[in-house]
């Protein structure tokens, strides 16, 4: 060595694994001859550090191998040995070939920030602990040699740490706002604490605080169960396993207890078995169930939980009898099951539910049928039914003579008045008139009317003879009165309709309706 003592100088923020300085020592050889290893002399000084050989230059680089403090400790001592890498065997006689010096290293007092008494804190509060009450606190100190106190602050980085405060002096941490195991078991945040001289110096520590679960809320069974009973149950038969649910999130080892509630026991239909697993067994007290007696029972339910307060809740499971097979399988629970003691099938009730609605659909139709032909009846008479043919087609379409007519110009208005029924007295019997003997043959009216025919059959310009043709009323006034065929009809006159046999065969059939038919009283027609 080209001297006997090193003295160096290190801050204490130094990193550990960092280069705190060099030293050296001189070895007059050449190549590998020339090559030097150094090595830190056990001791207590030199525990902390380490040293290597630099290739090119053949110093020794002395390194930080753990951290430094001022406040723990000032300066270290202790000695480094450098000796040949490469030693000729032939001057092992001559030896030693190495050399020893002190180093000496002094730490410098650095600004450093305040450190926490622990390196995680864990705290736990009760749900429902009012807000404002301190549940812990923090510690940080200034371990440099001028200490400066210290200021707390919570790591604000979402809602959640809302609900809690620090006491920026002391480090108390407070409840701010009632917390809910339910909603949240555990909050999880960060506190900086940093120097009141020099802000930036600040150091974090990780806070978890666990809240603890107050009984609040009375165990419930667990799911609505659809429990049913057989008629042909037997006693002590096992008809519905049950469970129960707490809201709260208890520890392990919590236990519910099942009963069945005091105003229930004495009945002599169901039972509550508790099985201390946190289940339990509904079953039957008695031999057989009627539905026809009772369709559905009620059981209520007592369950209790292990917490402190205990809380307990009555639930009321709803139990129906329902027909089964012999081996227990249910057949029918509904309505159908109350008519199959009597003999009736499904299929015979179907059929009896389908006669029953065809027959009130048949009187249904009957009554209304029977309403309808009443209001025709009293609505309708002679006169309605003369008058409501207004409204028809004429054959013919197409040809000279289409238009419609008026049937009412075919009435004779004294016949109408003449044939009015009267109500005011009892009607009369009435007779048809006899035939009389024809009146003397009218030569003259015979040749007009036949010349009239001719006429009409060879004119080219009369009408079809499916066309009605409309006549007035004639003769009013004189001797022989109308010669119309519709007032004839209504006439008591004689007549002599003999000649109507000579018109040919168009006219036999009038001629033998008006004809002289003799009368003969032994005649039966």
């Amino acid at each position: 060595f080209v001297t006997g003592i090193f003295h160096l100088k290190v801050p204490e923020s130094s990193h550990v694994g960092s280069a705190i300085g060099r030293i050296r020592a001189v070895d007059p050889d050449f190549g590998e001859n020339a090559e030097i290893d150094y090595n830190i002399v056990p001791g207590d000084g030199g525990n902390l550090f380490d040293i290597t050989t630099d290739e090119n230059t053949q110093e020794g680089v002395i390194k930080l191998k753990k951290p430094l403090d001022f406040e723990t400790k000032k300066a270290y001592t202790f000695k480094v040995e450098a000796s040949n890498l490469h030693l000729d065997h032939r001057f092992h006689s001559v030896g030693p070939f190495k050399d020893t010096a002190t180093v000496k290293i002094n730490v410098l007092d650095m600004d450093e920030p305040p450190v926490f008494s622990k390196p995680m804190y864990t705290m736990e509060v009760y749900e429902d602990t009012p807000v404002g009450t301190i549940i812990g606190a923090v510690t940080a100190q200034d371990l440099d040699a001028g200490s400066s106190s210290v200021r707390y602050f919570i790591d604000w980085k979402n809602d959640v740490d809302s609900y809690f405060t620090i006491d920026a002096t002391e480090g108390t941490i407070a409840t701010n706002e009632l917390l809910d195991r339910e909603s949240t078991a555990q909050y999880n945040f960060s506190i900086i604490a940093s120097k009141v001289s020099n802000p930036l110096l600040a150091s974090k520590v990780n806070v978890i605080i666990n809240v603890l679960d107050v009984n609040e809320f009375p165990p419930e069974i667990s799911v609505p169960y659809e429990t049913s009973v057989c008629e042909n149950a037997k006693p002590g038969q096992v008809i519905q396993t049950i469970t129960a649910a707490d809201k709260d999130l208890s520890p392990a080892g919590q236990r519910f207890t099942f009963k069945v509630s005091s105003e229930a026991s004495n009945k002599p239909n169901f039972t509550v078995h508790d099985y201390r697993n946190n289940t339990a067994g509904i079953e039957t007290r008695r031999n057989g169930y009627s539905r026809r007696q009772q369709e559905l029972y009620f059981l209520p339910v007592v369950i209790e939980d292990s917490s402190y307060p205990v809380q307990s809740s009555t639930n009321t499971l709803t139990i129906r009898v329902c027909r089964c097979d012999s081996d227990g399988t249910i057949q029918s629970c509904n309505v159908e099951a109350i008519f199959l003691p009597v003999g009736l099938s499904t299929g015979a009730l179907i059929a009896i539910l389908l006669c029953i609605v065809i027959l009130l659909v048949i009187v249904v139709l009957y009554v209304a049928l029977r309403r309808q032909k009443k209001k025709d009846t009293l609505m309708t008479s002679k006169e309605d039914i003369r008058d409501n043919v207004i409204h028809y087609d004429d054959e013919g379409g197409g040809e000279e003579d289409t238009q419609a007519f008026d049937i009412g110009a075919l009435r004779n208005p004294k016949v109408i008045e003449d044939n009015k029924i009267r109500r005011d007295i009892k009607p009369e019997t009435l007779r048809f008139p006899r035939h009389r003997p024809p009146a003397e043959d009218n030569t003259d009216i015979r040749d007009f009317i036949h010349q009239r025919l001719q006429e009409n059959d060879v004119d080219p310009s009369a009408p079809p003879y499916d066309s009605l043709a409309t006549y007035a009323y004639e003769g009013n006034g004189s001797v022989a009165e109308s010669l119309s065929s519709i007032d004839s009809l209504t006439t008591e006159a004689d007549q002599d309709y003999d000649y109507l046999s000579d018109w040919g065969p168009r006219f036999k059939i009038l001629a033998d309706m008006f004809g002289e038919e003799s009368y003969n009283p032994d005649k039966v027609t």
